[in-house]
């Protein structure tokens, strides 16, 4: 998993820089150990751990808000469709090629988006071992466009189904805008330039913290155990930016309910 192997790169690089600082402290001259150099480097210390400390709950919040959007607009995109298919089979049985092409659709969108998990069932959709699971594939493109094409090319015989024929296009256009939202949230990476800035400050830090500590067994535990507890972190936020995949990645359940009740008989 590479979020995990990031989060161990920075342990490790947190280690290294702490062990430098342990490594170099006894051979400085003995005026650069005095009271007031260590004074000195403390302060720094506190200043450098305060800006991380901001830049650290900046990206956390951005992440999280990120990914509480991206599941919200999931779970909206599930509900479009759903609604989008309820519409067309209340229309009536002239609506069954675009409501099987909504099926397909979906499972498509199931198959590509979570390819780790089982395979869609009871329906056939096309092969999409190659179709990435974010953004806006062509192939998921055309399948979508294909569904409005058939909407708008119903023919309504009364004014009732005018109405119905007005409701599903307003469904299909809520279902568009849905699917927009979802594309844009796959091109959101808020972590970049501010997570590399957070790992240099931390490096930095944990090179301060071997200069000042002292060398006994309990702390060198201290200080690997807070590289491993903002290690934990940096996998969090990694993990959490990349929405489909990892640990924290957003489940396929919703999108899986829809298709059952798309493909459930009944009026």
């Amino acid at each position: 998993m590479r979020e995990l192997a990031s989060a161990l790169i920075v342990f490790a690089i947190l280690c290294v820089s702490a062990g430098a600082g342990l490594f170099v402290r006894p051979r400085l001259p003995e005026h650069h150990r005095v009271r007031e150099t260590t004074e000195l480097m403390q302060v720094t210390i506190g200043l450098l751990a305060t800006f991380a400390a901001l830049v650290l709950g900046l990206l956390t919040a951005s992440v999280k808000q990120s990914y509480d959007s991206a599941a919200h607009d999931r779970e909206a995109y599930a509900l479009q469709l759903g609604l989008l298919d309820q519409c067309l089979r209340d229309y009536g049985p002239e609506t069954e090629p675009a409501r099987d092409q909504i099926h397909r659709y979906t499972a498509a969108v199931i198959a590509s988006t979570w390819p780790g998990e089982p395979r869609p069932q009871g329906v056939q959709y096309p092969d999409v071992t190659r179709v990435p699971g974010v953004g806006a594939p062509p192939e998921l493109a055309a399948m979508i466009n294909g569904i409005g094409v058939q909407i708008a090319r119903l023919d309504p015989s009364d004014g009732t189904l005018q109405r119905m024929q007005a409701l599903c296009s307003d469904r299909y256009n809520d279902v568009a805008h849905s699917r927009l939202s979802l594309i844009e949230d796959a091109q959101n990476e808020p972590y970049g330039p501010f997570y590399q800035v957070l790992v240099f400050w931390l490096m930095i830090i944990f090179g301060c913290f071997g200069l000042v500590a002292p060398r006994n067994s309990l702390a060198v535990v201290t200080i690997a155990l807070c590289a491993l507890s903002l290690s934990s972190v940096i996998f969090v936020i990694l993990d959490l930016s990349t929405h489909y995949e990892g640990f924290f990645a957003i489940p396929s359940t919703g999108m899986r309910h829809t298709l059952a009740a798309m493909l459930r008989p009944g009026p």
